[in-house]
């Protein structure tokens, strides 16, 4: 026992004049020992007020009654609440949704009697332009840009093999098309900057688009590729490239984004195979008639004189993009310096109002399939962005939260305790793909049944029907609320729907098919 002791000591002492002779550290070498408690106290900081500090309703991106539903909903559990709302209702920017005063009734033949959580696009994507494989996503929720390397591949086998069941799309986000990509899902193929699994690095040391390279990697290993969305900015740092650090980049990851493995690789904050609108409608209409498959693209927002000249070609041309995600600057699972993550481009409904008042006014807004993605993972918010114009959404960290993410906000430094955000091998271990697939299908079920319940409050039997007069939001002046079309000064175009029976009997309806077996019950 005193061997033990004087090793102990032995140790303090050597921390005492390692932190007193060091330079680099005013508090440690001052206060030695004792300075080290400082920097422990910081590091629990975070776990210490999210467990102990807040509230339920304070915490940021995603707070605890928010974590808590989402949990619940994935476990199968109740994820009611008893004695009354915690929340302040007179908060300004509050959601009330407005029911009638006698809701939507389900007939007997009603497809949502066999399975309550079935919503799929109203609209059918590259219909209007008359695509070769036009595409009706099965599901209005939808997993948002995650590429492999920033998720770990046992996090991608959950989600595409969660979303397999439920009948969503999976987006592959910018690292290329990955074997846990393929498990069974549909798959949006994400064009970044970096054109990983889809392009060539030059003499330049700048990478092109090869469409011989797509069609190989891409087009020719999975039959389930139903749209390719091109990347021109996301929320969390718009006008901003990435790097995937040498660290990160294994052997698995560089075959599959068509780089050197252990090496830095740089996305760009630009393309190189279009600078300017009229190139990137020549680029969408290129892919088009290459690969048949519907083109979108994806964009947070600011300055609006680009989306007037897109307007302006699509009207006049005919041509451009099928779909356009808006993505709103408060979304965001990549790293981002918190300049841009705090301050470039606009939040997602204010970005969503102003383009689409845009198209509005060029009266083509039925002419395109509109998707909106962040923090859009709950039923309210859901209605709320349907009612302004969109037509799907895509969530992200939700979709993590809903396969264990803890919101221990350690994504950009590789060490996510959880194994989603990670490259770390051990800690992926924690994560088992066959369990937590079952949680993020229960998730979405759960989110679709229960927007789709609202929506029959509404008196309607699909969310397109929404339309802004009937979501108020609250003011915080004087108690008093507004509708949407108050609040952002236009009126949604109207989306033309005729029964949720007949969509799913429409042939272009992918996901589960019409001829699949529904699932809507899964083992804990």
């Amino acid at each position: 026992m005193s061997v033990i002791f004087l090793i102990f000591l032995f140790l303090i002492l050597v921390l005492f004049v390692v932190d007193f002779s060091q330079e680099k550290n005013a508090i440690r070498r001052n206060f030695p020992l004792i300075g080290n408690l400082r920097y422990l106290l910081i590091s629990l900081g975070p776990a210490f007020r999210q467990y102990f500090i807040t509230s339920n309703g304070e915490e940021l991106p995603f707070n605890r009654s928010q974590r808590n539903w989402i949990n619940n909903s994935a476990n199968g559990d109740n994820n009611y609440e008893g004695f009354g709302t915690d929340k302040d209702l007179y908060k300004p920017g509050h959601v009330f949704i407005n029911p009638k005063m006698f809701p939507f009734v389900l007939n007997d033949s009603h497809i949502n009697n066999s399975d309550p959580s079935f919503i799929p696009c109203a609209k059918i994507i590259g219909q209007h332009r008359r695509r070769k494989k036009p595409y009706r996503p099965y599901s209005i929720v939808n997993i948002s840009a995650m590429s492999f390397g920033s998720l770990s591949a046992n996090a991608h086998s959950a989600l595409n093999m969660g979303a397999a069941m439920v009948g969503c799309s999976h987006n592959t986000g910018e690292g290329g098309l990955s074997p846990y990509h393929r498990l069974g899902a549909d798959v949006i193929f994400h064009i970044g900057t970096g054109y990983f699994g889809c392009g060539i690095t030059k003499e330049d040391g700048k990478r092109y688009f090869d469409l011989d390279t797509f069609k190989k990697l891409v087009l020719n290993k999975y039959d389930k590729i139903k749209a390719i969305e091109i990347k021109l900015s996301q929320g969390a740092k718009p006008g901003k490239g990435g790097v995937l650090p040498a660290s990160k980049n294994t052997k698995e990851i560089a075959e599959i984004r068509g780089v050197t493995p252990y090496t830095d690789v740089l996305s760009p904050n630009h393309h190189t195979a279009f600078k300017n609108v009229r190139e990137l409608v020549d680029f969408i209409e290129y892919l088009a008639n290459e690969t048949g498959l519907p083109v979108g693209i994806k964009s947070a927002v600011g300055d609006l004189g680009s989306w007037h000249e897109l307007a302006k070609i699509m009207k006049e041309e005919n041509i451009g993009p099928d779909f356009i995600v808006i993505d709103g600057s408060e979304g965001g699972t990549g790293a981002a310096p918190p300049s841009f993550a705090d301050h470039v481009a606009l939040p997602l409904v204010f970005g969503f109002s102003e383009v689409y008042g845009v198209f509005r006014e060029l009266e083509i807004c039925d002419k395109l399939v509109w998707g909106a993605s962040g923090k859009l993972g709950f039923p309210s918010d859901i209605l709320k962005i349907f009612a302004m114009g969109a037509d799907f959404v895509n969530i992200a960290r939700e979709a993590m939260i809903s396969i264990g993410c803890i919101q221990a906000q350690e994504c950009h430094i590789g060490s996510c305790p959880t194994g989603i955000a990670t490259q770390n091998k051990r800690l992926q271990r924690g994560l088992v793909p066959e369990f937590k697939k079952f949680r993020f299908a229960r998730y979405i079920n759960t989110l679709r049944k229960e927007t789709l319940q609202m929506t029959h409050a509404c008196g309607y039997e699909h969310p397109c029907q929404i339309m802004m007069r009937d979501i108020d939001i609250s003011c915080g002046d004087n108690n008093k609320t507004l509708n949407l079309d108050e609040a952002y000064e236009y009126e949604k175009t109207e989306v033309p729907f005729s029964s949720m029976n007949e969509l799913f009997e429409c042939k272009y309806i992918g996901g589960l098919g019409k001829n699949e077996n529904i699932m809507n019950k899964f083992t804990k």
